[in-house]
């Protein structure tokens, strides 16, 4: 552990050093490298991933491969518990420094977690990298954990339950045997049970420096390597071996008072880095992934078509599709009156099943088109370029560009949309729904 009022490394910083957006467009060599994304693994096994796009402001962050799916049954919620955490007093700052620090350059320090990564970032203008990344630091790797801090964020997990009732919380729960089950919110019965020791061993076995990736944008790859080779080779080896999630399907049903119903159905899709991934991304897009035009109809979408037929009620409908380095999930998400439940779900499984038979090339080809724009747009933030950048080197330890990425779309046919609709069709199904039931089918008679 490291705490860094000594010995921090200067950051260069640039304002207009460099050639010109102009300069760079007309240069007869191509696009200049600093508009590249460079990737370093050292020998550590940390991966070091930048873009120095010469922009006055900075955005880095700390991946790392600790999400809820490696929590164990004992210590189930302590990565809710370690998000909450992360401006607590550390070894190298107390919480008010942290907090006062951040604040007095107009920077911010957040992290957010999925079921697979932990994610620690700061933003600032690019003068002042060197101060927030000194908390950065501080709070990936050398925190303290007091009991009495600690237990004070029992009621905000508390909160963030209460907020998180949502229709589909339960969905990986009744999909998977293990590991992905795990809610990314701390279970009511562990409430006020995870403590610091837990907190403490979770950060010892996953927080290793193989486990993780430094990504930086705005920043010279030298001296991010700099500080990854000085500060973030904390401990050695693979951290905890991550288990293969086993999807079972199963069901989880939530009767309450509302008349309106949501369900999810899904059967097992394709995992990260898998040749179908990309064809039911493309799938997803050919039935609906959500209205591109606000209070649209979204009438391009297959499953809206499809549904309308069944029913004069209103309703939505889009298509669900989540990855993950092992597994996958891709269905069909509903929302409708109770009465028209059954129909609406019934419809929109059919719209898959037509698609299943096949596609036309005037939908291969807007789907295709919209899938590309998404990806594209959320490049066009500087959170969703570093979360790409930083998911594809914690995975992979490369990066994709942009142009690789859209190859990949154009190349899918009509024949793999096919095929991964076939896949949602015959494989087993995973269903979770809530509202009033009465109408709704069980998961065996859809």
């Amino acid at each position: 552990m490291h705490c860094l009022n000594t010995q921090k490394p200067k950051f260069h910083h640039y304002r207009e050093t460099g050639p010109s957006l102009c300069q760079a467009s007309n240069s007869p060599q191509g696009l200049p490298s600093y508009q590249d994304v460079h990737v370093t693994k050292l020998p550590s096994g940390l991966v070091i991933a930048s873009l120095d796009n010469y922009s006055p402001a900075s955005r880095i962050g700390v991946f790392v491969k600790a999400g809820c799916r490696y929590e164990s049954p004992d210590n189930q919620g302590v990565t809710h518990l370690l998000r909450l955490a992360a401006n607590l007093t550390t070894k190298g700052a107390s919480a008010f420094r942290i907090c006062r620090g951040v604040e007095a350059v107009g920077g911010s320090l957040g992290v957010t977690s999925s079921r697979e990564n932990m994610i620690y970032s700061v933003d600032c203008l690019r003068d002042h990298i060197d101060t927030v990344m000194e908390y950065l630091i501080n709070v990936t790797t050398a925190p303290e954990f007091r009991p009495w801090e600690v237990s004070d964020l029992t009621s905000r997990v508390k909160m963030d339950r209460a907020l998180a009732a949502h229709h589909v919380v339960g969905l990986h729960g009744a999909a998977y045997k293990n590991t992905l089950s795990n809610s990314l919110y701390c279970p009511d019965y562990m409430v006020g049970h995870v403590d610091a020791d837990h907190m403490h061993n979770f950060i010892q076995n996953n927080f290793t420096s193989a486990r993780m990736a430094l990504v930086g944008l705005g920043v010279d790859h030298d001296v991010l390597k700099q500080v990854g080779e000085q500060f973030l080779n904390i401990r050695s080896g693979m951290g905890t071996a991550g288990t293969k999630a086993q999807y079972r399907g199963g069901e989880v049903r939530v009767q309450n008072g509302s008349s309106l119903v949501h369900s999810a159905v899904v059967s097992e899709g394709a995992a990260v880095g898998t040749d179908e991934v990309m064809a039911f991304s493309v799938l997803q897009h050919v039935l609906g992934a959500g209205p591109h035009i606000k209070r649209g109809s979204n009438s391009t979408s297959k499953l809206i078509q499809g549904v309308a037929k069944a029913t004069a009620d209103p309703f939505d409908a889009s298509a669900f599709n989540v990855n993950y380095s092992d597994s996958g999930l891709f269905g069909v998400y509903t929302i409708s009156q109770s009465a028209a439940a059954g129909d609406v779900i019934k419809a929109a499984i059919g719209q898959v099943k037509a698609v299943a038979s096949g596609v036309s090339e005037a939908d291969l080809t807007r789907a295709k088109t919209q899938l590309k724009a998404e990806y594209l747009m959320s490049l066009e933030s500087s959170e969703g370029l570093l979360d790409a950048m930083g998911s594809q080197a914690l995975a992979r330890g490369v990066y994709h560009s942009p142009e690789a990425i859209a190859q990949m779309i154009d190349s899918v046919s009509a024949t793999d949309v096919a095929n991964a609709a076939n896949k949602f069709v015959s494989g087993k199904k995973s269903m979770a729904s809530s509202g009033n039931l009465v109408k709704t089918p069980f998961v065996d008679e859809i």
